[in-house]
Protein backbone atom coordinates (compact mmCIF):
# COMPACT_ATOMS: atom_id res chain seq x y z
CA UNK A 1 0.00 0.00 0.00
CA UNK A 2 1.34 3.35 -0.94
CA UNK A 3 0.62 6.52 1.15
CA UNK A 4 -1.68 7.89 -1.31
CA UNK A 5 -3.56 4.69 -1.09
CA UNK A 6 -4.83 4.12 2.38
CA UNK A 7 -8.53 5.58 3.83
CA UNK A 8 -6.29 7.47 6.34
CA UNK A 9 -4.01 8.79 3.18
CA UNK A 10 -6.79 10.33 2.09
CA UNK A 11 -8.00 12.60 4.76
CA UNK A 12 -5.04 12.87 5.96
CA UNK A 13 -2.56 14.74 3.17
CA UNK A 14 -4.45 17.78 2.83
CA UNK A 15 -2.98 20.94 4.24
CA UNK A 16 -6.47 22.37 4.18
CA UNK A 17 -9.78 22.30 2.97
CA UNK A 18 -8.82 21.06 -0.74
CA UNK A 19 -7.71 23.23 -3.82
CA UNK A 20 -8.05 23.50 -7.31
CA UNK A 21 -5.21 21.83 -9.50
CA UNK A 22 -3.65 22.77 -12.53
CA UNK A 23 -4.79 19.27 -13.87
CA UNK A 24 -8.18 17.20 -13.31
CA UNK A 25 -8.14 14.05 -11.63
CA UNK A 26 -6.71 11.30 -14.07
CA UNK A 27 -4.68 14.08 -16.30
CA UNK A 28 -2.67 15.25 -13.12
CA UNK A 29 1.15 13.83 -14.27
CA UNK A 30 3.42 16.59 -13.61
CA UNK A 31 6.87 15.97 -14.18
CA UNK A 32 9.52 16.64 -11.50
CA UNK A 33 10.49 20.35 -13.45
CA UNK A 34 6.80 21.18 -13.30
CA UNK A 35 6.06 20.34 -9.44
CA UNK A 36 8.96 22.41 -8.84
CA UNK A 37 7.29 25.63 -10.37
CA UNK A 38 4.33 24.74 -8.84
CA UNK A 39 5.61 24.52 -5.17
CA UNK A 40 8.62 26.74 -5.23
CA UNK A 41 10.98 23.79 -4.42
CA UNK A 42 14.05 22.59 -6.21
CA UNK A 43 14.02 19.00 -7.57
CA UNK A 44 17.18 18.79 -5.60
CA UNK A 45 14.41 19.11 -2.52
CA UNK A 46 12.08 16.80 -4.45
CA UNK A 47 14.29 13.97 -4.93
CA UNK A 48 15.65 14.12 -1.07
CA UNK A 49 11.85 14.56 0.31
CA UNK A 50 11.58 11.07 -1.31
CA UNK A 51 15.17 9.33 -0.69
CA UNK A 52 14.93 10.24 2.96
CA UNK A 53 11.05 8.89 3.27
CA UNK A 54 9.01 11.89 2.86
CA UNK A 55 7.74 11.03 -0.09
CA UNK A 56 8.43 7.64 -0.75
CA UNK A 57 5.37 6.65 -3.18
CA UNK A 58 6.38 9.18 -6.30
CA UNK A 59 4.94 7.04 -9.25
CA UNK A 60 7.43 6.56 -12.36
CA UNK A 61 6.71 6.64 -16.20
CA UNK A 62 8.31 3.79 -18.47
CA UNK A 63 11.35 5.34 -19.04
CA UNK A 64 11.77 6.14 -15.47
CA UNK A 65 11.05 9.91 -15.00
CA UNK A 66 9.08 10.50 -11.97
CA UNK A 67 5.07 11.64 -12.24
CA UNK A 68 3.43 13.67 -9.67
CA UNK A 69 -0.10 13.28 -9.12
CA UNK A 70 -2.40 16.05 -8.01
CA UNK A 71 -2.64 14.06 -4.04
CA UNK A 72 1.64 14.29 -4.10
CA UNK A 73 0.84 18.64 -4.68
CA UNK A 74 -1.33 18.50 -2.09
CA UNK A 75 1.17 16.28 0.49
CA UNK A 76 4.06 18.96 -0.77
CA UNK A 77 1.46 21.50 0.73
CA UNK A 78 1.21 19.90 3.85
CA UNK A 79 4.89 19.19 4.12
CA UNK A 80 5.14 22.68 3.44
CA UNK A 81 3.13 23.66 6.06
CA UNK A 82 4.73 21.56 8.61
CA UNK A 83 8.12 23.06 7.92
CA UNK A 84 6.54 26.41 8.28
CA UNK A 85 6.11 25.38 12.00
CA UNK A 86 9.32 24.37 12.65
CA UNK A 87 8.93 20.71 12.77
CA UNK A 88 12.00 18.93 12.94
CA UNK A 89 12.42 16.52 8.95
CA UNK A 90 12.57 13.45 11.04
CA UNK A 91 9.48 14.34 12.62
CA UNK A 92 7.92 14.97 9.14
CA UNK A 93 9.25 11.99 8.43
CA UNK A 94 8.06 9.64 10.95
CA UNK A 95 4.66 11.34 10.44
CA UNK A 96 4.89 10.05 6.68
CA UNK A 97 5.64 6.57 7.98
CA UNK A 98 3.01 6.66 10.52
CA UNK A 99 0.55 7.46 7.83
CA UNK A 100 1.76 4.43 5.34
CA UNK A 101 1.31 2.30 8.53
CA UNK A 102 -2.57 2.77 8.41
CA UNK A 103 -5.62 4.08 10.46
CA UNK A 104 -3.82 2.17 13.75
CA UNK A 105 -1.36 4.84 13.92
CA UNK A 106 -4.29 8.08 14.30
CA UNK A 107 -3.16 8.43 17.89
CA UNK A 108 0.57 8.49 17.18
CA UNK A 109 -0.29 10.78 14.40
CA UNK A 110 -2.50 13.17 16.42
CA UNK A 111 -0.05 13.55 19.67
CA UNK A 112 3.20 14.77 16.67
CA UNK A 113 0.76 17.41 15.47
CA UNK A 114 -0.28 18.67 18.83
CA UNK A 115 3.52 18.83 19.80
CA UNK A 116 3.77 21.21 16.82
CA UNK A 117 0.68 22.89 17.81
CA UNK A 118 2.39 23.22 21.28
CA UNK A 119 5.64 24.49 19.96
CA UNK A 120 3.39 27.06 16.78
CA UNK A 121 1.36 28.33 20.02
CA UNK A 122 5.08 29.03 22.11
CA UNK A 123 6.28 30.78 19.10
CA UNK A 124 3.32 32.81 18.46
CA UNK A 125 3.43 34.00 21.75
CA UNK A 126 7.01 35.03 22.44
CA UNK A 127 6.65 36.65 18.96
CA UNK A 128 3.95 38.93 20.29
CA UNK A 129 5.50 39.55 23.21
CA UNK A 130 8.35 40.67 20.71
CA UNK A 131 5.82 42.84 18.74
CA UNK A 132 4.59 44.77 22.10
CA UNK A 133 8.30 45.92 22.87
CA UNK A 134 8.81 47.16 18.77
CA UNK A 135 5.09 48.94 19.62
CA UNK A 136 6.63 50.38 22.66
CA UNK A 137 10.09 51.38 21.24
CA UNK A 138 7.71 52.83 17.57
CA UNK A 139 5.60 54.96 19.94
CA UNK A 140 8.68 56.39 21.69
CA UNK A 141 10.26 57.35 18.72
CA UNK A 142 7.10 58.70 17.03
CA UNK A 143 6.47 60.57 20.66
CA UNK A 144 9.81 61.87 20.60
CA UNK A 145 9.68 63.27 17.24
CA UNK A 146 6.76 65.16 18.12
CA UNK A 147 8.33 66.54 21.36
CA UNK A 148 12.17 66.54 20.42
CA UNK A 149 12.79 69.27 23.68
CA UNK A 150 11.80 65.48 26.11
CA UNK A 151 15.47 64.03 23.89
CA UNK A 152 16.00 60.24 23.47
CA UNK A 153 16.88 58.19 26.33
CA UNK A 154 17.08 54.50 24.51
Amino acid sequence: MTLMESTSARTDTCASAPRAHPRPEGEDRYTISEVAALTGLTAHTLRWYERIGLMPHVDRSHTGQRRFTNRDLDWLAFVGKLRLTGMPVADMVRYAELLREGDHTFEERQELLEATRRDVRSRIAELQDTLAVLDFKIDFYAGARRAPERGLTT
